[in-house]
């Protein structure tokens, strides 16, 4: 008897990822058909506020969160537009023979590998094992050749709050459900959720967080975060399409894909 071999693969990996929390659900919503049936469940709490774009303004973003705290604004911009174009069909019609750069989902991101989008959304972008090493782990963000990208950013309508004497540099990328990246900080920016959905975890520029660089961040919640004490336990929250996370300098966070997620972020430097 012959069998599928992408098949027995995609049944392996949700009998192993069913043990870690992952479970198949009922599609919800328009996922821009990157719904693969598999979703983490838990979006955990939410103690970031939560704001309506239009009851902040400008000059209230850089009092109250620009540089102290994250925040997470609801309806600040209408991306319709850029939506639509990243659907699964829309990118892969339009990019799909082009290469994109994968860097591997540890803290330092050493590795780095060029292969075809269409590529690696057939053979990489899947359900992620909580025992996986960040170092065996290859995820698309960040790396963009913008000359090759800039017809689908500029229909990308990015946050309208700036910070003084800075200027904004998109980063993009696609990501299967308990991928992510772990604890690291840079700079300040804006994180905004196309499609999916991204539970984020995030402690102050002196609070360093508990972390193996090289644990993904699927292993963290599972082995470390159940056993925090209540002080040591980070500002966290989960995001979806039309709300927008921002984070302050030095920041440290860590992120959580709980479906296949298309996301962009705006980094301020």
């Amino acid at each position: 008897m012959e069998y599928n071999t992408a098949v027995l693969t995609a049944c392996a990996q949700f009998v192993l990822l069913c043990f870690i929390g992952i479970k198949a659900a009922e599609p919800s919503g328009d996922g821009g058909g990157w719904s693969s049936g598999f979703r983490l469940q838990d979006e955990g709490d939410c103690n970031i506020d939560i704001l309506d774009g239009f009851s902040l303004s400008h000059k209230q973003f850089i009092e109250r969160y620009a540089y102290s705290r994250p925040v997470i604004l609801r309806g600040l911009t209408d991306n319709t537009r850029f939506r639509s174009l990243c659907s699964k069909a829309s990118l892969l019609e339009e990019y799909g023979a082009r290469k994109v750069r994968l860097s591997t989902a540890n803290t330092f991101s050493y590795r780095k590998v060029d292969i075809p989008l269409q590529e690696y959304v057939d053979d990489l972008l899947r359900p992620q094992s909580a025992d996986a090493l960040g170092s065996e782990t290859l995820y698309f963000f960040g790396d963009n050749n913008f000359t090759e990208w800039q017809s689908l950013f500029e229909h990308y309508e990015s946050p309208p709050y700036a910070l003084p004497h800075t200027s904004g540099a998109y980063s993009f990328g696609i990501a299967g459900p308990g991928t992510g990246v772990p604890f690291h900080w840079h700079g300040p920016g804006y994180s905004e959720v196309i499609y999916g959905r991204k539970r984020w975890f995030l402690y102050p520029p002196d609070r360093e967080p508990h972390f193996h660089p090289n644990r993904t961040t699927l292993s963290w919640l599972r082995d470390t975060y159940p056993h925090l004490p209540e002080e040591e336990a980070p500002l966290e929250c989960t995001i979806r399409p039309g709300e927008v996370l921002y984070f302050p300098d030095r920041w440290w966070h860590a992120t959580l894909n709980l479906d296949t997620s298309v996301f962009i972020s705006t980094f301020l430097g």
